[in-house]
């Protein structure tokens, strides 16, 4: 990949992007957290129990882009403020997605990583903002880009001198009609080859299915992946956005004790280079 100048593995060790002291890339990370930002309620309780689990940082949307314009589109200001209100309980970091180049600088004052959408991956003016801004930038895979395509949305933000960029695998879209989206895992070991920066998984969009969210979180840390975002919410019967894809505060407190025990495994396994 010749157009890489910044992104390539060829020109920079292994980079940790820093989010409120968790390293990510050097420090297994877990970001959970509602799809969408609904209530004041709502947020701090699912904050408060992705915590007592052992989630590093929170996620919810304030701004969503549906795919419907008369579905839920999130709470904007308000959500964000909210936001603030549980990063100030919890203490955990926020990660909320930003869609529109003129929200970045004010999206930022309350966002510890500013998330960029599968629909927004080559909005290029939206990439170059967030590039200029001082945020961590978690990179989401365009539903039917390849490879080459995401990394060079990353040179994109590279280029404006944002050199903290998470890559996060989402699922792309095939002719499979089970799942939501086709996991594509083989993603995290070919990613590891081709660039320095870290990627993680987002086992809920790609499998909207709540049964295959643990299995995929498991094969996720086996590939060798910098960490897993997942959709948690305190009561996901009355969800606005991806009920069906929200996993309860046991059911994430179950997994991340699964995680915590098969992570510890590997770590112990002898060093054989990059899984």
């Amino acid at each position: 990949m010749k157009n890489l100048k910044l992104a390539s593995r060829e020109t920079h060790e292994r980079t940790a992007v820093t989010v409120a002291g968790i390293e990510v890339g050097r420090n297994f990370a877990v970001i959970a957290g509602p799809c969408s930002v609904e209530s004041e309620e709502q947020v701090l309780e699912t904050a408060r129990a992705v915590k007592a689990a052992g989630a590093n940082m929170f996620r919810g949307g304030a701004f969503k882009p549906r795919t419907s314009p008369y579905a839920f589109q999130g709470l904007g200001m308000r959500g964000l403020r909210i936001l603030a209100k549980a990063r100030q309980e919890t203490g955990l970091p926020i990660v909320t997605e930003v869609i529109d180049p003129r929200d970045v600088c004010w999206v930022a004052e309350f966002a510890d990583v500013l998330q960029i959408g599968t629909r927004n991956m080559q909005n290029f003016s939206l990439l170059k903002e967030v590039g200029k801004s001082n945020r961590p930038v978690l990179l989401k895979r365009g539903m039917y880009s390849t490879l080459e395509e995401w990394l060079n949305c990353a040179e994109y933000i590279l280029s404006e001198g944002n050199p903290d960029v998470i890559l996060c695998e989402r699922g792309i879209r095939t002719f499979e009609t089970y799942t939501r989206n086709t996991l594509d895992l083989s993603a995290v070991p070919a990613i590891k080859e081709l660039t320095h920066l870290p990627i993680i998984i987002d086992p809920t969009h790609s499998t909207g299915r709540i049964s295959l969210i643990g299995p995929m979180s498991l094969a996720a840390v086996a590939a060798g992946a910098d960490g897993l975002i997942i959709e948690v919410h305190h009561n996901p019967s009355e969800a606005l956005c991806d009920a069906d894809q929200a996993l309860t505060p046991d059911t994430f407190a179950d997994l991340m004790s699964r995680l915590r025990t098969l992570k510890s495994f590997l770590d112990q396994q002898p060093c054989r280079g990059d899984r």
